[in-house]
């Protein structure tokens, strides 16, 4: 048996299992928003520039986005329980040297080996779920639980660093992952099933493994210093052209190597291709919601990092209720497309009527129906994504598919962010220039990036509604019950 399952799970503790897993992924999720709360005071206490100081987020991402894809599939080769260990052992030392840090470079370095324990522990949850629950029922609760904790717990760390950086100090908000951590790993350990994986002979792609990941590197990077250089500059369109080259030479190794690093046959299934595609739009308009909307909150009606935190738990509440919940019996009497559709659109009108928030916006009046039709629409939206994204995927593919889920969202994000924050900048200087206020300049600013993040997201369901097919079945159910058959390739921690 050659399979990379994680199937070895018994039935009575794959429940405790996925919560195990939920956690490891909740830690890495919060990691992002937990220190943008807490960017003011590492400012003021380490002496950052405004410009260098980007890098204590940069440095995490560049490697957080660039290793997805292969941390994925290096858990398909080595087994996806090991990846996940020893990216959760990465993370942690990483973390402990973050809350230590008191200079500027170990603090940065620190981040950047964050980012990849982030992207190691991350990148196999997802496929490690399918195999776990192959039941068609089971698994569409499963991926509601996840897609709950992958998309709410952005918001969630705006709480939790708004808390732990006004009442201690923004070295917390890092030393607060060590106990999880090991929390985590333990209990890992004892309910995970050990898999072998399929052989690192079966994609030892060196050169493949190479190009990917500079290439998403590069292009993270890229990505991140739009807001910098510019959408137009020779720095953004020289890089972003090395970078697609990289890709494109990568795609070429992989038609032609003998033992490619990812099989191109995961792109012939048409809801795989189609559901990434869709979620690079979805997140990508998405994130003017919790970025722009932070801003707004923050900006033109002077919340405090705790108060936007708590603006924002409705939101969380309520996708909390649809994706754990209702996600599940939706999908299994509708279908995953037929539950997507909607979804999406509930997302529109979120982003469609927070672009029309006002200078004297009030709370009740201006921000909490966008923020619970978010919550609706992406409590629905993402688990339907991940089951499509998952449902062509074979038992040896599956830690591919599951980072290639990430790697879209990542790359959704990542030029969401640089694109709607850049537009907001320009629209808001040119009516600073025109003579408006700057309360007035800046909403400006956020509605037109709001509009363009609405036009996203219509485009997404253009895409979904075209490209996406009603799944039978999801395959890897079917590939649960041949490994079920099959004789064990591990035992059970």
């Amino acid at each position: 048996m050659t399979s990379g399952a994680t199937n070895a799970v018994p039935d009575n503790r794959r429940w405790f299992a996925l919560v195990v897993l939920c956690i490891g992924m909740l830690m890495i999720v919060l990691d992002v928003t937990v220190v943008n709360v807490a960017l003011p005071s590492i400012q003021e206490d380490l002496g950052f520039s405004q410009s260098s100081l980007a890098w204590v987020v940069n440095a995490y991402l560049i490697s957080f986005g660039g290793l997805l894809l292969l941390a994925g599939r290096l858990g398909d080769l080595v087994g996806r329980r090991r990846v996940f260990m020893i990216g959760l052992t990465i993370f942690t030392v990483a973390s402990l040297v973050c809350g230590l840090a008191q200079s500027q470079g170990v603090l940065i370095a620190a981040r950047f080996t964050q980012g990849v324990g982030g992207a190691m522990t991350s990148a196999v949850i997802l496929g490690m779920i399918v195999t776990m629950f192959p039941e068609p029922r089971e698994q569409a609760k499963a991926i509601g639980i996840y897609g709950f904790v992958a998309s709410a717990g952005g918001s969630i760390g705006l709480l939790a660093g708004g808390v732990l950086t006004e009442g201690i100090n923004w070295h917390w908000i890092f030393f607060i992952n060590l106990p999880i951590a090991v929390g985590t790993a333990l209990l890992a350990a004892r309910l995970i099933g050990a898999d072998r994986g399929i052989g690192i002979g079966r994609g030892a792609d060196v050169l493949g493994a190479l190009l990917v990941t500079s290439s998403l590197m590069l292009g993270t990077y890229t990505i991140v210093k739009i807001s910098e250089y510019g959408l137009g500059s020779l720095h953004t369109l020289g890089l972003g052209a090395v970078s697609l080259a990289l890709l494109g030479a990568f795609i070429a190794r992989q038609a032609r190597a003998e033992n490619p690093l990812m099989p191109l046959r995961l792109f012939r299934a048409r809801n795989v291709s189609g559901a990434n595609l869709v979620q690079v739009f979805v997140v990508a308009g998405m994130f003017g919601m919790f970025f722009l909307g932070t801003l707004y909150l923050q900006r033109v009606l002077g919340y405090d990092p705790l108060e936007i935190g708590f603006a924002f738990l409705p939101a969380t509440v309520v996708m909390g209720i649809f994706s754990a919940g209702l996600s599940a019996r939706l999908t299994q009497r509708f279908g995953a497309r037929t539950t997507l559709i909607p979804a999406l659109g509930f997302l529109l009108a979120a982003l469609g009527l927070f672009a029309r928030v006002p200078v004297d916006g009030a709370y009740a009046a201006d921000v909490l129906a966008p923020m619970l039709l978010l919550g609706v629409g992406a409590g629905l939206a993402f688990p339907s994504l991940m089951i499509l994204a998952m449902s062509g995927a074979s038992p040896e593919d599956a830690g591919l598919a599951s980072g290639l889920v990430n790697t879209t969202a990542q790359v959704g994000g990542a030029l969401g962010l640089a694109v709607l924050a850049t537009l907001a900048s320009s629209r808001t200087d040119d009516l600073l220039a025109s003579g408006d206020s700057v309360r007035e300049a800046l909403t400006g600013g956020y509605r037109l990036s709001l509009i363009v993040g609405a036009v996203l997201v219509a485009i997404g369901i253009a895409v979904a509604v075209a490209v996406l097919r009603q799944e039978k079945q999801p395959s890897m159910a079917h590939a649960g019950r041949e490994l079920e058959s099959a004789e064990p390739c591990a035992e059970a921690a």
